[in-house]
């Protein structure tokens, strides 16, 4: 034995084996060196869980035998999570599932190869969680769904879901992608862990005529040698997110607040930003993916299936089963009421705490027709040059009907709020019912007010525009868009609400900061403030307010609660 050394970088090995066979002389040597080892990560306190991938079927009374489907995808994602997903796609077959995430965030690598495992394809997501009915992901033999067609069943829901660090580049996959008001999306800086090792190789080679011909190396032994960590984005990582954005069709614009927010918070994004940025396809949230009601359309979204009714009904012994039958008639579904065209009618508050001078408004109620800014227009002639609000309350209607009333409105400076009117005595729409000099009384109420579909634009024409806490406003598409546009910005409602009604391919309810920040209303009151029994005993007092005479003064009427 010949002993040799070899110092290389930081470590030496003294090893060395000579062995003499025919002409041929072998030697073993090993030699240190130190490899330095990059990880990009989101940093969070604690990521939790695992993100794992279950397929779920709604749980929504009466949406059987055909349901839809998705695949919840909650948890940290890590290295090993897109191997998961694979086998998830993979049991999956053809059939394409939204997914509905919720996670803290993880591996950056990973996050970018799940997002495009997404558009590779072709599934939408969005952000939620999915609360489970009977058995739960992480229980064990569980027996409670057996039989009935699906492992796990449950409803997605939106309200506290989160998608933050890594997981909007998982997002950014989808085809269709969203949000909704009540989950969150953030994002933050980037950290990278340098992870340093000392590997220790061990080198095989002959001597061939005096010169050295390896013949392999092989790893021996690895150790840690420490780590550090970076706060800010390199220049290549930069690049390589750069690159993975444009490819997903994501504005820069996610890029740039995941560089200026530190590692130690997030910037979480609204719905309008990331409208702007493209990170959504639209300002829906995860029930534009999972509502039963989606499985009622034509044609059959991919995410529906049909369960065949059980086959093991038991039944009375000796009993034949009969073929099924439909339904008798009375037990169907009633259709839906038919809503009545939009009638106008003035009204005087009968709330007795504002005797003897009292609030009157014109109460709208009623679907929105083509000629209804005409119906308006004969009524406020009939009143002469008082100006009084208007009290609606409309399910939609017609689009250019809504954009003639609505200038109207702005041409008369009329205040509108959305409620209803509750009559006391009779109801217009009777015919027995009559009103005392043309006006009836009535009190407003929030609770069943609603403004849906092209009521909104009508709204818009109003000088005051106020939505109570307990009425509803609704938009979606409604076409005539290069009308609508104009006319919102004539009347000096901000872009978020016409980006609201093109996007939103189903009705969907806006919240009162939203309607505030769309400059859609002019404040949070409700119709109070234009009907409430105290106004009339303001300075001054408003122009809707008028003095009764003897009998009507002293009626008696309840007070609403």
């Amino acid at each position: 034995m010949v002993p040799w050394r070899r110092l290389h970088s930081q470590a030496w090995w003294s090893l060395g084996l000579i062995c003499l066979a025919s002409l041929l002389v072998m030697g073993h040597a090993a030699f240190a060196a130190d490899a330095k080892k990059s990880t990009p990560e989101k940093s969070t306190p604690d990521f939790g869980p695992t993100m794992r991938f279950v397929v779920v079927r709604s749980s929504a009374p009466g949406c059987e035998p055909t349901c839809p489907e998705w695949i919840s995808a909650e948890g940290s994602i890590e290295a090993g999570t897109p191997a998961l997903f694979k086998r998830t796609l993979k049991a999956l077959g053809a059939r394409k599932l939204p997914i509905v995430v919720d996670s803290p965030g993880g591996n950056v690598e990973a996050a970018l190869t799940l997002g495009r495992l997404i558009r590779k394809n072709k599934l939408d997501i969005a952000v939620g969680k999915t609360r489970f009915v009977g058995c739960l992901p992480d229980m064990k033999n569980c027996k409670e769904n057996d039989g009935k067609g699906a492992r796990y069943f449950g409803d997605a829901y939106a309200n506290g879901a989160i998608c933050n660090s890594a997981c909007p580049l998982m997002f950014s996959g989808g085809i269709r992608r969203v949000v909704g008001e009540w989950a969150f999306l953030g994002v933050h800086q980037i950290t990278t862990t340098y992870i340093r090792t000392k590997l220790l190789y061990r080198t095989t080679y002959r001597m061939v005529k005096g010169k050295k011909k390896i013949l392999s190396t092989r790893v021996v032994s690895r150790k840690n040698a420490g780590s550090y960590k970076t706060y800010e984005m390199n220049k290549p990582l930069e690049r390589k997110l750069a690159a993975y954005l444009k490819e997903m069709g994501v504005g820069l614009g996610v890029l740039e607040t995941m560089k200026s927010t530190p590692a130690s918070s997030i910037q979480q994004l609204v719905p309008y930003e990331m409208l702007q940025m493209n990170l959504v396809t639209s300002l829906d949230a995860v029930d534009l993916l999972t509502a039963p009601t989606l499985c009622k359309s034509d044609p059959l979204p991919a995410s529906c299936r049909e369960l065949p009714a059980p086959a093991n009904i038991a039944k009375p012994a000796g009993q034949v089963v009969a073929n099924a039958e439909p339904a008798p008639l009375g037990l169907e579904t009633p259709p839906a009421t038919e809503v009545a065209d939009m009638r106008f009618v003035l009204v005087r508050g009968s709330n007795p705490l504002c005797n003897p001078n009292c609030p009157e408004w014109i109460s709208a109620e009623g679907m929105i027709t083509a000629d209804t800014a005409e119906k308006l227009r004969q009524l406020l002639d009939s009143v002469g040059d008082r100006r009084l609000p208007i009290v609606v309350s409309s399910p939609g209607g017609d689009v250019l009907g809504a954009l003639a009333a609505g200038r109207l409105i702005r041409e008369r400076k009329l205040d509108v709020a959305v409620a209803r009117t509750d009559f006391i005595g009779c109801e217009p729409r009777h015919a027995d019912c009559t009103a005392e000099d043309g006006v009836y009384n009535g009190l407003t109420v929030d609770v069943g007010g609603e403004c849906g579909s092209a009521c909104p634009i009508m709204l818009a024409g109003g000088v005051k525009r106020l939505v109570g806490p307990r009425a509803q406003l609704r938009v979606h598409s409604v076409g005539q868009e290069q009308k609508v546009k104009a006319y919102l910005d004539e009347m000096a409602i901000g872009p978020g609400l016409f980006t609201a009604i093109q996007l939103y391919s189903v009705e969907r309810q806006l919240e009162l900061d939203r309607m505030l920040k769309y400059q859609l209303t002019t404040g949070h009151q409700s119709a109070d403030e234009l009907t409430g029994p105290g106004i009339c005993r303001s300075e001054p007092r408003p122009e809707n307010c008028r003095e009764a005479s003897g009998a009507k003064a002293q009626a008696s009427t309840p007070v609403k609660s």
